[in-house]
């Protein structure tokens, strides 16, 4: 039987993360035990998270250790099965790993439609779509007419929060990190203005773009984008707090921004963080409308992929770097 490729933490960076931070290495193929499924992996994607897990700072994850396998989330074919809830051809999404093929407990597996594609289960359809919805409609809680600004709203969460802002009848300002991702924001996700936050002239042109100041402000980033966003926050504003991807590649992170807490009393401003997790019952409910909105081009999902297993540590440094646009999908195998 072929040898099972994954790749490992070879060491735990301790500044900007580097391919070679990682290692391909081989080892016998698994066998599944009682209860367990054998998965061939198709795609698995990558997020920001997954660096503050490296970094020691999201505590859900878990203490990150180097020389095992790298964790992640993927799409994979079921290859042999000793559940009772799974056949051999099934597809299914679960916490694999970066590896070829894993044997999951059943119970942590979950069965999908073989006809979607593997990027939508993990985009729209996983983690990212779920706390776009729930983090923008719960937390952030808009109301139609009121302005949301995303910050990496052109990334796998902040592309679909605006785009569902939009649908809740918001005016939306997305902050992204170059003129094309602005231009992708308005021109083909239906953003109302889009802002470059590497811009020499960002703070008048984010400024100009939220001329009625800010109602909600789903912040993706953290560091001078939030500090910015906190002097335009209207009275009784919200603030839901997903993530920090500015701090995550670094081992120096900056401090909170100034003005906390004095701007969010005096404006009566809600800061709220959120793990997705919490909404796990209402999962199905929510995957329901997302595909509902999918189906009727209401929603238009976007995805950066790369080929190759071998490749998951380059498309990890490429989108801290900034240069991938929605969810990051390494395709394994057909």
């Amino acid at each position: 039987m072929a040898d099972n490729r994954w790749i490992a933490i070879a060491s735990l960076p301790s500044g900007p993360l580097q391919a070679s931070d990682f290692e391909l290495r081989r080892a016998p193929m698994p066998e599944p035990a009682d209860g367990e499924v054998l998965c061939r992996t198709l795609a698995i994607t990558i997020g920001a998270g997954q660096r503050a897990g490296l970094q020691g700072s999201a505590s859900y994850a878990g203490a990150a250790r180097a020389g095992v396998v790298m964790s992640g989330t993927g799409v994979a074919r079921v290859e042999s099965s000793r559940s009772v809830d799974f056949s051999p051809g099934d597809c299914v999404v679960g916490a694999l790993g970066w590896q070829d093929y894993a044997a999951v407990a059943g119970r942590h597996l979950r069965k999908v439609d073989a006809s979607v594609d593997p990027a939508d289960h993990l985009g729209v359809f996983g983690t990212n779509g779920l706390t776009a919805y729930f983090g923008l409609l719960d937390v952030g809680a808009p109301k139609p007419n009121e302005t949301v600004v995303v910050s990496a709203a052109a990334g796998s969460v902040g592309h679909l929060v605006g785009q569902i802002a939009k649908l809740k009848g918001c005016r939306v300002v997305g902050v992204a990190g170059s003129d094309a991702k602005c231009a992708l924001l308005v021109d083909e996700l239906g953003f109302d203005a889009a802002v470059d936050y590497r811009s020499d002239a960002f703070r008048g042109a984010f400024k100009n773009a939220t001329p009625d100041r800010i109602d909600v402000y789903f912040d993706n980033t953290g560091g001078d984008v939030l500090g910015s966003a906190l002097f335009r926050m209207n009275a009784h504003g919200r603030i839901v707090c997903c993530g920090v991807v500015s701090q995550y590649d670094t081992a120096t992170p900056a401090p909170g921004p100034r003005g906390i807490p004095g701007l969010l009393v005096n404006n009566r401003v809600r800061m709220q963080g959120f793990l997705v997790f919490d909404y796990a019952d209402r999962f199905d409910d929510a995957r329901e409308q997302l595909g509902a909105w999918t189906r009727t081009g209401r929603l238009r999902p976007r995805s950066s992929e790369f080929a190759g297993l071998e490749r998951a540590p380059e498309a990890f440094v490429e989108l801290l770097r900034g240069a991938t646009v929605g969810t990051t999908i390494v395709r394994v195998a057909d």
